[in-house]
């Protein structure tokens, strides 16, 4: 049986979600798990913020750290700050926070 690829990784203190952001956006909201021609899952979020000065990351943090009734402070853009695709440093328990996780992701077939 192989592993489905997952849309975070589990690190010592924390986890890594790697992330697909849409500014510019009608609505702030997260869409789901998807993935990429490459194998790759990632969590497609969108934000109504503007991609400058940070403000779309900002929009970013202050979305996922809601939904996942987690502090702000908590989270951080750990690559791709320019860029669509990012990575984003959720600091806490590995195994607490994949359970959160899971709540962002679609019904299994």
């Amino acid at each position: 049986m192989t592993k489905k690829p997952s849309h975070f990784r589990a690190e010592r203190n924390g986890i890594t979600l790697f992330v697909r952001l849409t500014p510019k956006s009608a609505k702030d909201a997260i869409e789901g798990v998807e993935a990429t021609d490459d194998g790759r899952s990632l969590l497609k979020v969108r934000v109504r913020a503007v991609p400058e000065d940070g403000k779309a990351n900002a929009a970013l943090v202050k979305l996922l750290a809601k939904r996942l009734g987690l502090a702000a402070r908590d989270l951080t853009i750990a690559a791709g700050a320019t860029s669509r695709l990012k990575q984003v440093r959720l600091s806490g328990d590995p195994d607490e926070l994949a359970l959160k996780l899971t709540v962002l992701e679609p019904p299994e077939d």
